[in-house]
């Protein structure tokens, strides 16, 4: 064993104790993969990033990104966590630089980020790796909606209705009528494991529960996941990246740019803002970016 520093940052917000906490280990060369999995566990974030050297010349670096019980091929909230942590350990905000482009690489690829300070709190988007596609489910309304502890009359709104998508991660997208209808959302886990898909790990896609935001917030949301540990996530970059094919597709955007922020965990008292960014061409999103402040919460060495 050996001392490895680490960082824990809020992630999609810029005040402390907001947003979404995430671990980002540094300089994790030795570490094998059953040994991350146990520091993720002892971490117990929904997510724990490990920072080891780039494969690749002129990436800053390759993470990977474990949960307490297993690892992901990509996620949000970790993206944007990490990119804030090691621009600012390459430089950012040093010597007048107050952007910087980095990449990332992760198990679904590389990841383009651009970081840059802030007044309160540096930000940080990335391109995403995978864009959004729909997985052609059939899903009951009735039964999605009993498994969210609601009404099937609370579903759906103004051309929005369930669907699963996947950006590298699925998940099933659920509008919400009003936002006492969000409020009043809680997952059923067994319910949900009979009509949710597989996400290829003998895990269910998770519930991204969505309704009209309110002031300058597009939409509002919740994320459960489906698993035998299931909660609530604060703020989940990933479903971001899923939903933004069904806010094409359901806000029927056949061309040009579509920006919004989502606000997630208000419900969790951990409120968070995430910023999405699309461009959109003959019917199709061409690219799409996810960002948000990370602000640095702690900091200290962990033996593994």
């Amino acid at each position: 064993m050996q001392k490895r520093r680490y960082l824990v940052l809020d992630v999609f917000t810029d005040t402390v104790l907001e947003g979404n906490p995430l671990a980002v280990v540094l300089d994790c060369e030795g570490l094998d993969t059953a040994r991350m999995q146990q520091v993720a566990a002892e971490f117990n974030l929904s997510e724990t990033v490990f920072v080891l050297p780039a494969r690749a010349e002129g990436h800053l670096a390759s993470i990977r990104i474990f949960t307490p019980n297993f690892e992901m091929p990509f996620a949000g909230h970790p993206t944007v966590g990490s990119a804030v942590a090691l621009a600012r350990r390459a430089g950012l905000g040093q010597g007048g630089r107050d952007s910087m482009k980095l990449v990332l690489e992760e198990k679904i690829g590389n990841v383009r980020c651009l970081a840059r300070t802030g007044a309160k709190a540096d930000y940080a988007e990335f391109a995403l790796p995978e864009l959004s596609k729909p997985l052609g489910l059939s899903l009951d309304t009735a039964a999605v909606a009993a498994a969210l502890n609601l009404e099937a009359s609370d579903l759906g709104f103004d051309g929005h209705v369930t669907s699963a998508w996947t950006a590298g991660v699925p998940y099933v997208c659920v509008p919400v009528k009003s936002l006492a209808a969000l409020g009043r959302a809680s997952l059923d886990p067994r319910a949900w494991r009979k009509l949710a898909p597989d996400r290829g790990n003998g895990v269910p896609a998770s519930a991204y529960v969505y309704c009209r935001g309110e002031g300058d917030v597009a939409f509002r949301a919740r994320m459960f996941t489906g698993g035998a540990k299931s909660y609530e996530d604060p703020a989940t970059g990933s479903a971001l990246a899923a939903f933004s094919g069904a806010i094409r597709a359901s806000e029927r955007v056949e061309s040009g740019a579509w920006s919004g922020w989502i606000a997630q965990g208000v419900e969790m008292r951990r409120p968070s803002r995430l910023k999405l960014d699309m461009e959109i061409a003959g019917g199709a999103v061409v690219s799409a970016r996810i960002g948000g402040h990370a602000v640095v919460t702690a900091e200290g060495t962990i033996l593994a």
